[in-house]
């Protein structure tokens, strides 16, 4: 099938493309972008004038910041095609379930990816909590804003979201692999004085068999970088390490063996997303991000420390 990549920035050059180019189930296209081309594919500018010259696209994969992303998903689906979106969603709740509706109303298929939870031991971690009683879960997700974002102005400004960029990574495991769904009950977010958007934040969530879940996100980290999470069971304890490529049970690394040989997580979304395709469905699942939205709503603010790039 023809897709069109809608934002040729750091995360569609990283991962995107060279996904893309290693399937058998994709090809792109087209391209639109302000700055961006590829060698060898038709780029635009203008959105209307893809979606006119190329009418055999049958999917367009955006790769935009959340805020603008509403409206060029919502011209593609009333264009007649599938849409794939890069995380998170959208800047809000309420546009999300509108392009649910638009996807229900033109049958056409919507995903909401959430790349993380492609990482390779997210479903062994899922399989091995299903029949365990959880008694604590605690994720740690630190790492340096200006190695993993450098000059991207857009995160710090509303609907960019901030340090929750990454942590909705986290939250997207988090809420995939518990076998019950939790709430935010507590959150403060540390707001550099220049800036829109948190550049940490500690949360706590209700967890209805009683267990304690928290999580502290930090966009600080200097040195090593941290994307763990902790869950301590009645049967032992699972840590899931670099953001979910490596398992640990008890202190033993690789106890758990993954059986999807489909290798790398953005491979395994576009595999999804022509799956999804072929059956007619809507992946929208915006738990991920109604616990950000939550800790938006909720969170208590403290002025940190001015943040320069």
């Amino acid at each position: 099938m023809k897709l069109a990549l809608v934002g040729i920035g750091k995360i569609a050059v990283d991962q995107h493309i060279p996904s893309i180019a290693a399937s058998d189930q994709w090809e792109l296209a087209a391209t639109l972008s302000r700055h961006g081309t590829l060698d060898g594919i038709d780029s635009y500018t203008d959105f209307d004038t893809l979606l006119n010259t190329h009418p055999d696209i049958a999917m367009v994969s955006l790769c935009l910041p959340p805020v603008p992303r509403f409206e060029y998903a919502a011209k593609a689906l009333k264009a007649g095609r599938h849409v794939m979106l890069e995380k998170p969603p959208g800047a809000t709740l309420a546009e999300c379930h509108a392009l649910t509706k638009l996807a229900q109303d033109n049958g056409l298929s919507l995903y909401a990816t959430w790349h993380s939870r492609e990482a390779d031991k997210v479903a062994v971690a899922k399989a091995w909590l299903a029949d365990k009683t959880l008694l604590s879960l605690k994720v740690t997700w630190k790492e340096d804003v200006r190695r993993w974002h450098p000059n991207q102005d857009w995160i710090w400004e509303p609907g960019g979201m901030g340090v929750f960029d990454p942590g909705i990574n986290a939250l997207s495991i988090v809420t995939e692999i518990l076998p019950v769904d939790i709430h935010l009950r507590d959150a403060t977010l540390m707001v550099p004085e220049n800036r829109q958007t948190p550049i940490a934040a500690n949360l706590a969530f209700y967890h209805p068999r009683g267990a304690e879940v928290s999580a502290t996100f930090d966009w600080r980290q200097v040195g090593d970088q941290i994307w763990t999470i902790e869950a301590v069971t009645d049967q032992g304890t699972l840590t899931l390490l670099d953001g979910g490529a490596r398992i640990m049970v008890d202190g033993r690394e690789d106890a758990l063996v993954d059986n999807n040989p489909l290798s790398g997580e953005y491979p395994r979304l576009y595999a999804n997303m022509a799956a999804l395709i072929a059956c007619g469905g809507i992946d929208m699942d915006l738990r991920p991000m109604v616990h950000v939205s939550d800790a938006l709503a909720l969170g208590r603010r403290v002025a940190v420390d001015p943040f320069h790039d």
